[in-house]
């Protein structure tokens, strides 16, 4: 029989319509999917070469645990570079990409009885990783007037004797929105004062927009800091999503329990995947700032188009590569034997009649919205654009 602890879960909506999105392109039907939230540029040359070469030269065996030396010096230099962060290797965990880090650090800090809270919309995996370590997750409620960031006072009056964290994640997945300094100061004083931890997802940190500057909660002040897991990978930022590495930098008591973990469960990251890794932070980062240029050419052209859809409106996001659509006006049309009565309804709708992917907002704790990727080319962007007009002018 299952275990209670797996039948509390759902398999990841935004991996269910690809998987639907794929059924249906192995069947012939020309699919273009927003649903996956993956750049579509290939990995830089260098950092490939150097996966290469420790291949050739037989770097294929165990590694330590939580990371090769070279790699988490690495990161310390970027964390320091970076966001004026100070760790020693002590303090760093490489793991298997940002969710493993996000696991880990769920099974290390979680007990029965705890509470942690997650603002919404949020990140499918949150909830499903605090209830996966017997703890109960709380969402908080956001609204798109705020730009989707938890207000002080609501996140002040969340806070119970249970409470044993918050998770922030900014840029945001699914929303696009950040914190500046000011708003992170308020959050981090309630922290501190309720002596709570922050797990604090910065996987988009180089993705944003407009001259925004990435700052991290961890850098507010020294006590924060102290109850700050820092997580973080080269997934987004590199076009490494198939690569499997994340990391997290913490206090040296959690980070060891992060890492005994992993110790039972996948033992190190893939060795060669490694050494990759350490030329990615360490090697030339021209990359970056040419991938964000076209991601903001593209984000600029779909929040444009989106607007002028009737029934739909769209803010435009500060950073990541995903438009938080509000399609509220559009529930409770019909057309033939479709009856659009939430987000979900919608996304079946206009992945079987116009062939377009993209991720319902209840999957993120936010029905009436829909998240769109626009990690895909343009020539899909304006394609899937006149599929979805199309498909909604039927609708009445």
């Amino acid at each position: 029989m299952i275990s209670t602890r797996a039948m509390k879960i759902k398999p990841s909506p935004t991996l269910s319509i690809d998987s639907k999105a794929k059924e249906m392109k192995a069947k012939g039907i020309d699919v273009i999917s927003f649903a996956v939230g993956e750049p579509d540029f290939d990995t830089p040359e260098h950092i490939k070469a150097s996966a290469i070469k420790a291949l050739q030269d037989g770097f294929t065996k165990y590694t330590p645990v939580g990371g090769i030396p070279e790699l988490k010096d690495a990161i310390i230099e970027k964390l320091k570079r970076d966001n004026s962060l100070d760790y020693k290797r002590e303090e760093i965990v490489v793991s298997c990409g940002a969710k493993h880090s996000l696991y880990n650090a769920a099974q290390a800090l979680y007990s029965p009885g705890d509470e942690v809270i997650i603002p919404a919309p949020y990140w499918v995996s949150y909830p499903d990783q605090v209830l996966l370590n017997d703890a109960t997750p709380v969402v908080v409620q956001t609204t798109e007037a705020d730009m989707f960031r938890v207000l002080p006072e609501v996140l002040k009056n969340s806070i119970t004797k249970k409470t044993k964290a918050i998770i922030m994640n900014y840029p945001s997945n699914p929303t696009g929105f950040t914190y500046d300094r000011k708003s992170l100061e308020v959050i981090a004083e309630l922290v501190v004062k309720h002596n709570l931890y922050v797990i604090s997802d910065e996987i988009y940190e180089k993705l944003l927009y407009d001259g925004l500057k990435h700052v991290s909660i961890a850098s507010i002040d020294n006590e924060v800091k102290k109850r700050t897991i820092v997580i973080n990978g080269l997934s987004k930022a590199y076009a490494m999503t198939g690569w499997r590495l994340g990391y997290a930098a913490g206090s040296a008591d959690v980070i060891k329990a992060m890492e005994n973990i992993q110790s039972q469960s996948t033992s190190n990251p893939t060795s060669f995947a490694q050494k990759g890794a350490v030329e990615a932070l360490n090697g030339p980062q021209g990359f970056i700032e040419e991938m964000l240029q076209q991601f903001d050419a593209r984000r600029k052209y779909l929040i444009s188009e989106l607007n002028t859809i009737e029934g739909v409106s769209c803010i435009n996001p500060q950073g990541a590569f995903y438009a938080f659509a509000n399609i509220k006006m559009i529930l409770g049309r019909r057309c033939g034997q479709w009856d659009v009565k939430s987000c979900t309804d919608l996304s079946m709708y206009l992945l079987e009649e116009a062939h377009v992917a993209l991720v319902p907002g209840g999957a993120f704790g936010a029905d009436g919205f829909i998240r769109m990727s626009y990690a895909t080319s343009m020539e899909k962007i304006k394609e899937g654009l006149l599929r979805i007009k199309d498909a909604l002018k039927k609708l009445s």
